[in-house]
């Protein structure tokens, strides 16, 4: 008789599918939604999704669909069901894996509280990601920066794996121009609007060289707002604010600019610089925490995140389109795709249930 395997993604609150952990959480619910029903059939594999009741439905028919509850955040029982593996996609679900769950991966993001918290608040964020991380069999980082952090500042010492996150090729999606924006001549920043982002030190930049178009674009948030407030007082008339483009705008926006400036402090990987990079346009990124082991020998660095500095490195650039250059950063970019990432993730799972001889 065949053995049956219960596998458990959990997904958290799913609030939108827009941010990067929405992006993340949709493009792996999706890639195994399409394997599932394989899985099923040829491994008798069952996959349960655990989100929220309206999202249930979302990615088809092939999986099965759990409710969240507030109690689960606490103690998670889940009847007569048993599962051999759980998921729990992001270090920010709130939910426990159900009891008596035989293994317990978790997907870490970033640690982004050791750079942007102090204190006793640091310390406190770290032993609670310590505690957390312990309950786990294994933990998978979206980078090797991250996993040096849990390692090395967070103090974890249990087995972890590396699986870089896809970023999804834009460059072929059809176009959809922005309003009064010129064709070219312009610096992109696309990102959800976070301090983090360091988007007051691009309004900053933007200051010191009136003569260059900037265009800023993500979600809407009270902190994007406060940024639109601020190029109002300041009349930072160089400066235009996009807020809840479409794939096809920013698709148009990454095939315009003549270079994309993510200077950001905290990233655990950063999908916005591989998706421009996908239009081989130039990128300038910081130095700081993933962006140099994502960005590559593809990318421009600022080794200073001041104005003056950065405009010197901004100002000698070469971003003039080159046909040979701009492919060798499109190809570097496809190296960071999804179906890789499903694939990874589809044989953890497999070697984890050693499921012997089946790997995607």
């Amino acid at each position: 008789m065949r053995t049956e395997h219960h596998i458990g993604l959990g997904f958290g609150q799913v609030r939108t599918w827009h941010d990067g952990l929405g992006e993340f959480s949709l493009q792996l619910g999706r890639g195994i939604a399409e394997q599932a029903a394989a899985w099923q059939a040829e491994q008798g594999v069952h996959f349960h999704f655990h989100l929220p009741a309206r999202w249930h439905g979302h990615f088809g028919r092939a999986v099965n669909y759990l409710a969240t509850s507030d109690l689960q955040r606490w103690v998670h029982w889940s009847g007569q069901q048993r599962f051999d593996l759980w998921h729990s996609l992001h270090q920010h679900n709130p939910f426990k894996a159900p009891l008596r769950t035989s293994v317990r991966l978790q997907t870490v993001h970033d640690a982004n509280f050791l750079y942007l918290k102090a204190g006793r608040k640091r310390e406190r964020y770290v032993r609670r990601m310590r505690s957390a991380l312990r309950r786990c069999d294994e933990v998978i980082t979206i980078s090797r920066y991250v996993q040096d952090d849990l390692r090395d500042k967070v103090g974890h010492a249990g087995a972890t794996r590396v699986i870089y996150n896809g970023v999804r090729d834009l460059s072929e999606v059809p176009q959809e121009a922005l309003p009064n924006l010129p064709g070219r001549g312009f610096f992109l920043h696309i990102s959800r609007l976070a301090p983090s982002k360091n988007v007051e030190l691009l309004l900053q930049l933007a200051s010191q060289w009136p003569q260059r178009q900037f265009v800023l674009a993500g979600g809407d948030s009270p902190y994007a707002r406060s940024v639109q407030d601020s190029l109002l007082s300041r009349q930072l008339h160089n400066v235009r604010l996009f807020l809840d483009i479409t794939d096809a705008q920013k698709a148009w926006l990454y095939g315009h600019c003549d270079a994309f400036l993510f200077p950001s402090v905290a990233e655990g990987f950063g999908l916005p610089p591989i998706e421009a990079m996908h239009f081989g346009k130039p990128v300038f990124l910081s130095r700081l925490t993933s962006l140099p082991e994502i960005g590559g020998g593809f990318a421009t660095y600022w080794d200073t995140l001041e104005p003056q500095a950065m405009l010197t490195v901004l100002a000698s650039a070469d971003l003039l389109p080159v046909l040979a250059r701009q492919a060798a950063i499109a190809a570097h970019a496809r190296q960071f795709n999804w179906p890789d990432c499903v694939a990874a993730y589809l044989n953890c799972y497999s070697q984890r249930l050693d499921l012997r001889g089946y790997t995607t």
